[in-house]
């Protein structure tokens, strides 16, 4: 978070609820968006399905009658006695051979009435050798010698009791591609005597359907082999196609659906199938998907519609995002700059109900914090007071006597004018120290009453140790802490020289960078001090601890913070310094 720019993190929970919204409202308009496009292709699809399978319906029955005319001059062929007796009887002669074949010519004609819808060619042939052939041979040109042992006769031959439709390919010809309707001739003793060919030609065939195919909707007729026997693509008669005889296979074994979605030809197809089981053949129609449904569906349109409704949607959803969480932004930005800056700063109730009440519970938590505070400064001043009153008295009983005491000696001696300086001293270190009520009195004032106290001492006690002061010019009006320096010289003068029999006291005050620095510094009789706490460890440790030293560092750390305070280096027998850091205050 603290890498999140100042603007973007007041705005967290809204571009938070934008961005999720927006996700949502995406999502939700492309599952729209495809499930429409979907459905709307499944209910064209099965719409054209329906008319399709119509179309099919339509083509099976120009199939099937075809067929019936086909079974129809068959059966009237196997009833002819006359075509029996000519297929059957063995000619001796050409004479009786030509005979034979203007029979069957006249005998042919009464069957071609009933094919007579049909561009087709009819050829007989007996197992005796005669022959004969409507058109000259011109229709389906191939020779009797050829159809004797082509597959077409032998297929024909193997299955005496079925009408066979086969598939049949002439080189050399313009139409080269033919449909034979084959049966063989049997009499009622299961004896074949001949076999019975109906030619049409493939481009007459297609006549059935072709005229439900347009681009895109193509028809193929194949055989069980997967041979191509009839389409409205040419270019593929006669060809073998795996694909579809296994899509012909896949269709045929679903009982519920006559059609699947597959490849074919490199593209998407819809495959519709029908097995015709008179022909023995699986007829498809393959429809390309994309040319089918590619302009019922507009796409583009649609998703340029998604899109407009998706944007109109983001633009209410960030006006109503903005509205509802910016005085919640609003409010976490005014508690922030209260907790870093100003606590006496409340923020503004406004907004939503949620908003208003956290508003009025933080500014009620402010009147409490407030009033806590108020409380503690307060205890902590009476606390300063009474320890500073505590300390002002330390100076009184014993000190006073014996101050007393010297001055009655001085008197009696007749030291007029050391007396005088004497009680001079006493009653400016008294005002000072204990009428002077104010927490905090100027560098001078301190070094003023420090002066007296040592000038007391030093008459009590003599001038074997030597108190000098170094005290910058332009630090006597900042104001420190009362009886800062005091308590450090007391040590220093009476526990500080107890095995040496002089030396010197320095007092500095000097300024450093934005701090105030107040050293009293000795070269007595020095002592151990440890480095974590910098507070002696030998005997003059039970005189630094007193209430007076610890109240000074107890004291600054209280009034400025933990910055500041009292730092103590000391080495036996060289001597000890006191270091005091205090703020530049005026």
């Amino acid at each position: 978070m603290r890498f999140i720019p100042e603007r973007f993190r007041h705005n967290n929970l809204f571009i938070t609820m934008f961005l999720i919204t927006v996700m949502m409202i995406v999502t939700v308009s492309i599952t729209i968006t495809w499930t429409t496009i979907r459905m709307s292709e499944q209910f064209f699809f099965e719409k054209f399905s329906i008319t399709n399978a119509k179309v099919m319906d339509q083509v099976q029955d120009s199939f099937e009658k075809y067929h019936y005319s086909v079974v129809m001059a068959s059966n009237s062929m196997l009833q002819s006695v006359a075509i029996k007796d000519v297929l059957t009887t063995k000619e001796e002669s050409n004479v009786d051979r030509l005979a034979s074949i203007f029979t069957l010519s006249q005998l042919t004609k009464r069957i071609e009435p009933i094919l007579a819808s049909y561009e087709v060619g009819i050829m007989v042939r007996g197992e005796n050798g005669v022959n004969y052939a409507t058109n000259e041979r011109t229709y389906w040109p191939i020779t009797d010698e050829e159809l004797k042992y082509s597959i077409l006769t032998r297929n024909t031959m193997e299955n005496p009791k079925r009408l066979l439709y086969q598939y049949d390919h002439r080189t050399g010809t313009k139409e080269g591609n033919y449909i034979i309707a084959s049966k063989a001739l049997m009499d009622r003793s299961g004896t074949v005597y001949g076999s019975l060919y109906i030619t049409i030609r493939e481009s007459e065939f297609r006549k059935f359907y072709s005229s439900y195919t347009t681009p895109g909707n193509n028809v193929f007729l194949i055989n069980k082999e997967g041979t191509i026997v009839s389409s409205n693509l040419s270019n593929l008669i006669g060809k073998k196609s795996a694909e579809l005889r296994d899509y012909a296979v896949e269709i045929g074994k679903n009982e519920k659906d006559n059609q699947v979605i597959g490849d074919f030809m490199g593209k998407k197809q819809i495959i519709m199938m029908e097995y015709l089981p008179s022909f023995d053949m699986y007829m498809l129609n393959i429809i390309d998907k994309e040319t089918a449904f590619g302009d019922l569906i507009d796409k583009k349109k649609i998703l340029l519609i998604s899109m407009g409704i998706v944007f109109v949607a983001l633009f209410f959803v960030l006006f109503a995002s903005r509205r509802l969480t910016n005085a919640l932004s609003k409010l976490v930005k005014q508690i922030k700059s209260a907790s870093e800056h100003n606590f006496d700063e409340y923020v503004s109730v406004s907004g939503t109900y949620e908003t208003r009440q956290i508003g009025t519970a933080f500014n009620s938590m402010l009147d409490e914090l407030h009033e806590y505070v108020d409380q503690l400064v307060l205890s902590q001043k009476q606390r300063r007071n009474a320890e500073l009153a505590a300390l002002q008295q330390q100076i009184n009983p014993h000190f006073l006597y014996n101050t007393l005491a010297s001055i009655k000696f001085m008197v009696g001696q007749g030291g007029k004018e050391e007396t005088e300086l004497m009680i001079q001293a006493l009653i400016s270190l008294l005002q000072n120290t204990l009428g002077n009520v104010s927490e905090t009195i100027t560098v001078k004032q301190e070094v003023d009453n420090l002066r007296n106290y040592v000038f007391i001492n030093q008459k009590r006690y003599g001038e074997r140790i030597k108190v000098n002061y170094f005290v910058s010019p332009d630090c006597m009006d900042l104001q420190v802490p009362k009886l800062l320096l005091q308590p450090f010289m007391e040590n220093a003068f009476f526990h500080g020289f107890n095995h040496k029999p002089e030396g010197y006291i320095h007092v500095l005050v000097w300024p450093e960078g934005d701090q105030l620095i107040c050293e009293i510094v000795d070269n007595g009789d020095g002592m151990e001090v440890s480095e974590e706490s910098h507070l002696p460890s030998t005997k003059r440790k039970q005189a630094f601890s007193g209430i007076g030293v610890r109240n000074v560092h107890e004291r600054i750390q209280l009034i400025y913070g933990e910055s500041y305070g009292v730092t103590i280096t000391s080495e036996l027998g060289k001597g000890t310094k006191v270091r005091i850091s205090l703020p530049m205050q005026k």
